[in-house]
Order: C-alpha cells, then sequence, then structure tokens
C-alpha cells in the first residue's frame, strides 16, 4: 500500500470534502519509470481556487489497459497511420478511442493534480539505403508529431474494430482489403531500382508495368511508405499512372487502389482523385464484390466518396435479391462508414436481417447494428427486437465490441428489452476492467439513455474509471456524469469518482469552446446529484460561452435555464457569472408554451385539476403550473392553513373563470338563495358530486394494478376517519373576489406542490427517481413546498374507477395530517 500526502490547489466545488485513498502498487522486476509532463489549462489559469490537503491517490506502476482481442483490434504502430489519420474527411469514424498499449504512471509528490500518462516512444527505423537523405529526418518528424498529438492518450486502432467480422469467413476477402494481412517484404535495394527506372523511361511504361511497380513498392517495410509517398519518383510514378488510367484493366485498377492503401497514400493525392472519377465510370461494368471492395479500400484510405457510394446503392437496390450474406453485410458496414442512409433501402435492409438473422455471427450481428447506427438508420422495432431476443440468448459468446454496437443501436432505437437488459447486468460487470473508455460510456450511457438502473454494472463503472479517467475525452466525462446523475446513482467511491471526472473537465475545458454541449451536459449531470463546480459553471455562465452555444446543432438554451436556475436556488453563496434577465424570460415563455400544448392537457393532469378543484370550492384553490419551469414538469399546487382548510390564492385563474361552470357542485335551494340574495344567515356544506366528469382519452398503456395495500386503500377501510366526501368553502367564495390582501392575511400554512407523475419520471420497472425528478422536488423543498405525489402505479389505474373512489383517494393526499407538521 502506497499514500503520499501533498497539499494540492483544486477548484471551488460544493460538497467536495477532504477524503482519503489508498493504491497498490506492484511493479514488475525490471520495468522501468515514464515521466509526465503537467497539462496546463490556459482558461482556467486565472480561476479562483482554495488549498486544501488530501491523500493523492497514486496510479499503480505499469498500469495496463486489458482488451479482448476477438473484440477490439490489435494497435498499430502509429506511423503506419500518420499521413492518412491527420488529413482529409474520413469515409469512417475517425476519431479515436482509448486502446490497448501499456502505460506507466509516475507521480512526483510535488505534483498538483493526477496527470495522464506519457505515450510511449516509437521505435526509430534502421538505417537503410534507400532514400536515406530524405526517411531519417521524415520520420523523426512524423515521431515527434504523432508524440505530440497522442501524448497522454492511449493507443487504439479503433478504426480497425468494425472490421474483426471479415475474420470470421473466407468470403470477405474478395469484398475486403487487409492492409495488415502478411506479405513478402520488397528489399530497400529492389525498391530504389524501380525507382530508377520510373525515372529512366519517363512515364513510357506500359499499363502492366505501372501496375506491378505498384504492388512491389507497396511491399516495401512499413517504415519507408512515409518517405516514399513524398519520393519525387514515387510521384512521377502516379503522373504516369494518372495519364494511363483509361488503360487499366479494372483488376489492375483495383491492385493499385490496394497498394495505395498499403502505402497510405494521403486521401487528397491527385493519384485517388483520378481512380475515384474512373471507378465511377466503371461501376456498371464490375461486379458486387469489386464495387464492395473498392469501397473498402476508400473507407481503409479514409477517402470521402459520396459519388462512388451512391452508384454503388443504385447498383445494390437493382440487384437486392442477388446478395449473398457476407455481400449483405460488407454493404451495410459500408452504409454506417458513408454515414449515408440510402432511403430506398431502408425496408430491403430490415427484410434481408430477417432472412440471415439466424445465420449470422455475433460479430456480422455486431456490425449490422454498428452501420445502422452510423448511418442513422431507422429500423422497427419489430427487427429490433427480433435482434435483441438472439443477443439475450448468446451474450456470453459475444465479444465486448459487438455487443456494445448492439447498445448503440438499442438506445437509438428506444428498446427497452428486459432480458437483454438483465442479461447485460449478469455479463458485462465482470468485463468492464477489460473495456476502454469508449466502449465503457457507451454501456453506461445506454443504461442511463434508456432509464435502466443495475447497480452492479454502474458500481463495475464507477470503481473502474478513475484509474482510466484521463483517457476520457470530453464527451466521455460529460456522458458519464450525465449517466451517473440521470440515475441519480452515487456509488460507494463517489468523492473518488466524481472528483477525477471533474479535474478531466477541467482539464478538457478547451475543447468545449467547440463542444459546448458537451459541457453543459456534464454540468447538469453533476447538478443533479446537487454538486456545482463553480469554476466551470461560471465558464459556462459568461456570456461567451453562452453566444458559443448558439452555433451548436443542438438546442442548449433550456439546458443554460435549467443549470442556471438551479444554481440560483441550491448555491446562495455563488458570485460568479449568472445568465442575463432576458434570456431567462426568453426561455420561460418558450417553456411554459410548450406546457400548455404538451403537458397541461395530459388526461391524468386534467383529472386531477379538476377533481381538486371540486374537492376544494374552485379554481382559486388549485393552480396547474410549472412552479419550477426549469425542471420542464407540471405541479399542482394548493395552499392549506395550519388548522388544514383550503386558502384561495389562485386569483387570476378565479377571475378568467368567472362564468359559471360545472365544478362539481349542486345547486341546492339554499344555495340558490345565496346567489339570488346574495347572502345566507347560514353555511351549509356543499356535497360533492358522486358522478365524474368524462376526462380526456386515457393512456391505458400507462395505466397499472396498484398493490395489494393500495387497494385495501382505496376501498374505504384505511382511509383516515374524516376523510369525508365533503368540503365546508367560505360562503359566497365562488362568487366575489378576495381583498387583494387575502393572501397576507391569512394564517400560516403550508404549500403543496403536487406532482402527478408518469412513467418517464422513474427508472425502468422500478420505483428509482430519475435524477431531473430528484433535483426538482429538492428544489420545492428548498423553496418551502411540501411534495405530495400521485404515483403513477396509484392514479393511472384509478382514472377508470368511480368519481367516489378518485376523491377519496385525493382527499387522503391533501388533508393527510402529517403534511402540516411540515409546515413552515
Amino acid at each position: 500500500m502506497a499514500t503520499v500526502l501533498i497539499c494540492r490547489r483544486f477548484p471551488r466545488l460544493s460538497r467536495v470534502t477532504t477524503f482519503s485513498t489508498t493504491a497498490k502498487c506492484k511493479a514488475e522486476s525490471g520495468s522501468g519509470k515514464s515521466k509526465q509532463k503537467k497539462e496546463e489549462n490556459p482558461e482556467t489559469a486565472n480561476t479562483r481556487t482554495k488549498s486544501a490537503a488530501t491523500i493523492q491517490l497514486l496510479n499503480p506502476l505499469d498500469y495496463r489497459v486489458l482488451y479482448n482481442p476477438s473484440a477490439y483490434a490489435k494497435s498499430r504502430a502509429a506511423s503506419q497511420q500518420h499521413a492518412a489519420r491527420n488529413s482529409g474527411h474520413a469515409l469512417g469514424d475517425t476519431s479515436t478511442s482509448p486502446g490497448t498499449a501499456q502505460v506507466r504512471h509516475t507521480f512526483g509528490t510535488t505534483s498538483s493534480q493526477a496527470l495522464p500518462p506519457l505515450r510511449n516512444a516509437l521505435p526509430k527505423p534502421k538505417s537503410k539505403p534507400l532514400l536515406e537523405q530524405t526517411i531519417s529526418a521524415r520520420l523523426s518528424a512524423a515521431q515527434t508529431k504523432e508524440e505530440a498529438e497522442d501524448e497522454k492518450t492511449e493507443t487504439h486502432d479503433s478504426k480497425e474494430d468494425p472490421r474483426v467480422f471479415q475474420k470470421g469467413r473466407p468470403e470477405y476477402r474478395s469484398l475486403s482489403y487487409d492492409k495488415f494481412e502478411p506479405i513478402g517484404t520488397l528489399s530497400l535495394e529492389e525498391g530504389d531500382s524501380i525507382l530508377h527506372s520510373v525515372a529512366v523511361c519517363k512515364g513510357s511504361q506500359s499499363p502492366g508495368t505501372i501496375t506491378d511497380y505498384f504492388r512491389k513498392l507497396s511491399r516495401l517495410p512499413a517504415e519507408q511508405h512515409a518517405a516514399l509517398v513524398s519520393e519525387p519518383r514515387f510521384n512521377a510514378l502516379c503522373r504516369c499512372a494518372v495519364k494511363n488510367m483509361g488503360s487499366f484493366s479494372t483488376s489492375d485498377l483495383i491492385d493499385i487502389l490496394k497498394a495505395c492503401v498499403r502505402l497510405v497514400v494521403p486521401p487528397t493525392h491527385p493519384l485517388l482523385n483520378a481512380c475515384e472519377n474512373e471507378f465511377c465510370r466503371r461501376v456498371w461494368d464490375m461486379n458486387l464484390d469489386q464495387l464492395l471492395l473498392v469501397a473498402d479500400c476508400w473507407r481503409c484510405l479514409e477517402r470521402s466518396v459520396p459519388s462512388y457510394l451512391s452508384i454503388l446503392f443504385s447498383y445494390a437496390n437493382m440487384h437486392w435479391k442477388d446478395l449473398a450474406l457476407p455481400q449483405f453485410v460488407q454493404l451495410v458496414y459500408i452504409i454506417g462508414e458513408g454515414r449515408r442512409s440510402p432511403a430506398d433501402l431502408t425496408q430491403k435492409v430490415e427484410s434481408m436481417i430477417l432472412k440471415y438473422l439466424d445465420s449470422f455471427t455475433l460479430e456480422e450481428v455486431g456490425t449490422i447494428c454498428l452501420g445502422l447506427f452510423k448511418s442513422l438508420s431507422g429500423i422497427s422495432d419489430h427487427v429490433m427486437r427480433k435482434i435483441a431476443d438472439r443477443v439475450s440468448l448468446q451474450m456470453e459468446d459475444m465479444s465486448t465490441y459487438a455487443l456494445v454496437n448492439v447498445l448503440k443501436m438499442l438506445r437509438y432505437a428506444r428498446m427497452d428489452h428486459l432480458p437483454l437488459l438483465k442479461e447485460l447486468g449478469k455479463v458485462i460487470p465482470a468485463r468492464i476492467p477489460t473495456i476502454n473508455i469508449q466502449g465503457i460510456m457507451h454501456i453506461t450511457l445506454t443504461c442511463s439513455s434508456l432509464h435502466y438502473f443495475d447497480e452492479g454494472v454502474m458500481a463495475a463503472v464507477a470503481m473502474s474509471l478513475p484509474s482510466k479517467v484521463t483517457y476520457c475525452r470530453s464527451k466521455d466525462a460529460a456522458k458519464f456524469l450525465w449517466s451517473f446523475g440521470c440515475l441519480d446513482y452515487e456509488p460507494p467511491n463517489e468523492e473518488e469518482f466524481y472528483s477525477s471526472l471533474i479535474e478531466q473537465m477541467r482539464r478538457k475545458l478547451h475543447e468545449f469552446g467547440k463542444f459546448p454541449e458537451h459541457l453543459l451536459t456534464g454540468l447538469l449531470g453533476l447538478a443533479f446529484v446537487k454538486r456545482f463546480p463553480e469554476e466551470l459553471i461560471d465558464y459556462a455562465l459568461r456570456d461567451e460561452f453562452v453566444q458559443k452555444t448558439r452555433g451548436s446543432k443542438y438546442e442548449l438554451k433550456k439546458d443554460l435555464f435549467t443549470l442556471g436556475k438551479s444554481v440560483e436556488i441550491e448555491c446562495p453563496s455563488y458570485q460568479g457569472s449568472r445568465l442575463p434577465p432576458q434570456l431567462y424570460q426568453e426561455i420561460t415563455e418558450m417553456v411554459l408554451s410548450f406546457a400548455e400544448q404538451e403537458i397541461y392537457v395530459r388526461p391524468e393532469i386534467v383529472e386531477a385539476t379538476s377533481l381538486l378543484e371540486s374537492m376544494l370550492g374552485g379554481p382559486e384553490y388549485v393552480k396547474s403550473h410549472m412552479i419550477l419551469p426549469h425542471t420542464r414538469s407540471s405541479d399542482l399546487e394548493v395552499h392549506l392553513a395550519m388548522d388544514g382548510h383550503p386558502i384561495p390564492f389562485n386569483l387570476k385563474d378565479r377571475i378568467a373563470d368567472k362564468k359559471l361552470k360545472d365544478i362539481g357542485v349542486s345547486l341546492t335551494d339554499d344555495l340558490m338563495t345565496q346567489l339570488i340574495k346574495g347572502r345566507s344567515n347560514s353555511q351549509f356544506p356543499v356535497e360533492v358530486e358522486n358522478e365524474a366528469r368524462t376526462p380526456g382519452q386515457e393512456r391505458g398503456e400507462e395505466a397499472r394494478t396498484p398493490r395489494a395495500g393500495d387497494r385495501a386503500a382505496l376501498s374505504g377501510g384505511a382511509l383516515i376517519a374524516d376523510a369525508r366526501l365533503q368540503v365546508e368553502p367560505k360562503s359566497g367564495h365562488g362568487l366575489e373576489a378576495p381583498p387583494p390582501l387575502t393572501l397576507n392575511r391569512q394564517p400560516r400554512g403550508v404549500k403543496l406542490a403536487i406532482q402527478v407523475s408518469n412513467r418517464n419520471h422513474y427508472c425502468y420497472c422500478s420505483k428509482r427517481l430519475l435524477g431531473l425528478h430528484c433535483l426538482k422536488r429538492r428544489q420545492l423543498q428548498q423553496l418551502g413546498y411540501v411534495v405530495v405525489e400521485l404515483p403513477f402505479w396509484e392514479w393511472f389505474p384509478l382514472l377508470k374507477r368511480t368519481h367516489s373512489e378518485k376523491l377519496s383517494y385525493l382527499h387522503y393526499k391533501v388533508f393527510n395530517p402529517a403534511l402540516l407538521s411540515r409546515a413552515g
């Protein structure tokens, strides 16, 4: 056990306390230590800090990120991909995910924060006679640039991951190109001889000779490729190929393209421009295997070829019935990597999935889901459920990578497949330590997006994350915080977990100018669990950052609104930036307009409002509105005096409702006398109507059978003795507006915030409240309200019951004596 006591300075953070952690440090004999550089963040250099003594967690020496070889492709030497990774738009996903490289962590006692690792240096190439004057300098420059870009990042070639399925069938050899397949190596002397021949002949070679030169040069050692591509004699060979482009046979042209893939020719190279044009011209003279192989090569080159893909999809649409299983899977893979979803293929894709579903390998199932997810292709619930059915039965045998791809599509389709989710809780926790950070993020995000809480999964993620947190992109850190906050879960190691993620958010502060949605996502997740890092909040509420949110492809006004108002309520000592009042007003009007059209009119809310007005004596005793508009859900507000009598307060609605309408009051002779003569010397109890008003269309799919205890309560035997179906309003309250100071003259009482909840307020198949609604109820209590819930598992079944049963239930909820004890 090794602990080091250090004095560090970290940002002011609500709920941050001194904590103690220890870590085992296991070092293999002979293992070295690599120093790390402190990552500076200029945007937070001047932020306010305060000192605190903490126990700093040491990362284990020789920390190794494990991975599943069948799920994740082995890391490649960065020098093989450097040119392609840094130029042009990728055909596929160009983001690099954390990987599998061994990383050594060493911290000095003066370090002020947990620092990310320094990537191991790339091996330098040996001296070779070919291009001896240029190789060393170019490789050195490439290596230095690569280290600068990938410092503090796991080396993991995520671009190879989607291709694992191609190892499962020999048919894929004719549909795809594996640039890492071993081939005979060409000596440097032979390579130099070929380039010499190119220079001597000056473009007079035949198409067959040119093709042969490309094939041979692509067999040079990988460390020579970068220098070769920039060699003038190689460029002369490329110009010769462009000149003879129309003379190549299709197979020769494909071989040249394969050579370009192996040599990592930049995607914007003129030779590739000519090749793309030629392939587009020849599409209808090629077979489907050749078309898919060429598309795969474009993907390996990370070149965007929308015109070629459009023609390929048209070809596939015409020959759909002829597609074999490998051809179909490869096509869906290409569709996903091209980020395009051909509308005319959607139904045909679904029919082919159902046709081959039982024959797919598990890796192919993952590939199908990833292709649909990347291309944002819609899929019917029926097909998605069929896929989930198979995965739930074979999850143990499925690689983590393929499983994560299925989860992505499950999340996109909003599919609540309980057998799969339950099996996930059995299989995935033990795998969490072996999964890279992006895979863990997608698993966590799937659970939160589907509102599915599994403590085993979430606890495993929380325990694994702190040691890997420096590999999180800003997107990853934000979505971890959102997911845990959405599910309102604070893990056993909550201080270590949240502190590490907040520190990573601070390190990535410079990225939030480009991706403002990530900062707001993370801060809202923290707010759900009552954590408010003031420096980050101050940055998020500045005018400059608010302006950046306007350029985002997402609507972020409501997120700013929720964050800003939450800080006002829960952080009274906060003195940082705040949103301007005009913005608050604009967003409030937008939210309230939406509520009037979509929320207040829901049958369960309309019925509760109507019955409460009937029970309490009129609309002035109930107000259906958003007490806290920034929480985006409605409330029924009721005020009670200390003696339990309702207090009229909704004067605006009362005046607007002066016209006589059915509020459930019987027109007795005494009431008619009172209406005609204006006064009555005595008061009579007003009986509540026994007939229910017809509610709007009920949401039958949300109705559930009450629990056994609730049935007993609703039968009348368990209700409190004074739960009578009568109210005694003051005479004349329905016709005369009370004096303006009526509310001020009322005795001190209790304000009720009645919540008509629904399933979307809770985790799936549970009574665990989601983070946003926990935040809302917490803030209502801070503002002096007593929260009373009409839970959907009780209220929705009652919508189909008699008027008297509903009134009896509401009377029990509102006039519960325990509520008055919370007044004040």
